[in-house]
């Protein structure tokens, strides 16, 4: 029920009725969604309207799929930049300062979320594909310790790690030292950063 209100999951305000058409269900049961959604802390309802905001999407994405749905059927109805939107508020809710799409020059690089906090950097490559493959993740991590090097040559900072963040759990935690983070997990991963500063690539 919760994938089918992704859809309808427009940010700014949207009647019931509106919520039913975009979302291709009768009006009660559209009531239905959006209830769960407010129970769930996803949109606020003000009278006949329910208003959402930028990371709405993902946050249901990322509810429904703990609850059990197919992870494929999630990813179909978002979008990197919502992807992109829920790994920035993320860190910015654990006290990180955060920056989207950073584009570095010479040679011409984009990071896709950057968080500081304390000196250190922590350099996010969103992946929001459904299925990675061993040599796919292995050249994404290749690309971000590139980009985090250029970074530190630019930037004045103490450490930079670089992290990929993925839509769903990989097998592989690590590769040569770089995090590999599914989404779901980036919360408890930020909790536990400095305390795991050795482990990483910095």
């Amino acid at each position: 029920m919760m994938v089918m209100g992704i859809k309808g999951i427009i940010p700014g305000g949207i009647s019931v009725k509106d919520f039913s058409v975009v979302t291709q269900t009768s009006e009660e049961r559209a009531d239905k969604i959006l209830d769960n959604f407010m129970q769930n802390g996803i949109g606020t309802r003000e009278n006949n309207t329910i208003y959402f905001e930028e990371n709405d999407r993902l946050k249901t994405g990322i509810l429904a799929i703990s609850m059990g749905a197919p992870i494929d059927e999630v990813s179909r109805l978002l979008d990197w930049k919502d992807f992109e939107s829920l790994t920035a508020d993320i860190l910015e809710r654990r006290d990180f300062e955060t920056m989207r799409n950073v584009t570095l020059t010479k040679p011409r690089m984009q990071i896709d979320v950057i968080g500081i906090k304390s000196g250190i950097a922590i350099l996010i490559d969103c992946k929001h594909w459904n299925k990675m493959s061993q040599s796919v993740l292995e050249k994404a991590v290749k690309k971000q310790v590139e980009r985090t090097k250029h970074f530190l040559s630019k930037e004045k900072i103490q450490a930079a790690v670089p992290a990929i963040v993925t839509l769903y759990q990989h097998g592989t935690r690590f590769i040569e030292k770089v995090p590999i983070i599914p989404i779901y997990q980036l919360d408890s991963f930020c909790d536990e950063f400095y305390g795991n500063l050795e482990e990483f690539h910095s």
